[in-house]
């Protein structure tokens, strides 16, 4: 029992397990761990949401990975794989968590036996040709903020997230550089600016304000589906521009490191997913390499 004790392998009193509910920890962690993430507002509002289901409801003591994946298999009936994995993430942290900080008797985290659905949701879509970004354009003439057209033509200039290009402040730009400290990976970057972004940046200095961009992302969001409705375009989401920008990078001869400092990508099976180049302009390629005369 000594050796036990010494090594914490003595077994573990289940009582505190039969008083607290699966949702009492998801409140917890709502109020004590999600306010310091980034995307906190996001993330409450779906731990709210699980907290109200027959998950939130159960004992520590009675729940077991099969009400978890009884739960899943719900779910797949209603959301993509890709909604279902980020609450497995959220759950899985709201245990492990219990486990760690809060001295809950957890001797096993039921999310981490769940199958989890593949995600087949991989976006391929970019700008139809010049048809499309000239539809663009001309909608931007409906616009009653000026600087909407401005923080979609950085987008694609910069290939930059819209959470990125809405923190920019002035003493970001460094030249023809811009220092991101915040981004989603958590690893700030700088990044080279082309013409066209510094052009876009030069136009709006006389604005003033700590920022180019003085907007929210809400506004951002609104805007944008009234610029691509009004241009006629279908399935092109704001987040695509960041594919159309680092396909483009690509098709300028860029080198794969030279992109994933542009864009911020860690993983290049992940800068992969992002990049989806043109045939006809792989075609071009091809054909500015071949050499005159001369036979296999």
């Amino acid at each position: 029992m000594e050796v036990k004790a010494d090594g914490n392998d003595l077994p573990q009193d289940p009582t505190p397990l039969t008083t607290v509910t699966f949702g009492m920890l998801m409140r917890r962690y709502r109020e004590e761990i999600t306010p310091a993430k980034r995307g906190a507002p996001q993330e409450a509002a779906r731990l709210k949401a699980l907290e109200a289901t027959a998950l939130g409801r159960l004992t520590l003591v009675k729940l077991s990975h099969i009400d978890i994946r009884n739960y899943v298999e719900g779910r797949q009936k209603a959301v993509s794989a890709s909604t279902i994995n980020r609450e497995l993430n959220i759950l899985s942290h709201v245990l492990e968590v219990a486990r760690r900080d809060w001295d809950h008797p957890i001797t096993e985290n039921p999310v981490a036996l769940i199958r989890r659905p593949k995600v087949a949701d991989a976006r391929t879509r970019r700008l139809a040709g010049a048809g499309e970004a000239k539809r663009l354009e001309d909608a931007f003439a409906g616009c009653r903020n000026p600087l909407i057209p401005q923080v979609i033509r950085f987008a694609m200039e910069t290939g930059m997230r819209r959470s990125e290009i809405l923190a920019v402040r002035w003493e970001h730009v460094q030249g023809r550089t811009l220092h991101i400290p915040v981004t989603k990976t958590g690893m700030p970057r700088t990044i080279p600016l082309s013409a066209g972004a510094l052009r876009i940046l030069n136009a709006l200095k006389a604005n003033g304000g700590p920022g180019p961009f003085p907007l929210s992302a809400n506004a951002v969001r609104l805007a944008w589906e009234r610029v691509r409705k009004r241009a006629r375009v279908k399935d092109l989401r704001f987040h695509d521009l960041r594919h159309e920008a680092i396909s483009r990078f690509f098709e300028k001869g860029l080198t794969m490191p030279e992109v994933a400092a542009i864009s911020g990508h860690r993983d290049p099976r992940m800068l992969l997913r992002y990049t989806h180049l043109r045939p006809e302009t792989l075609a071009d390629k091809l054909m500015g390499l071949e050499t005159t005369g001369g036979a296999w």
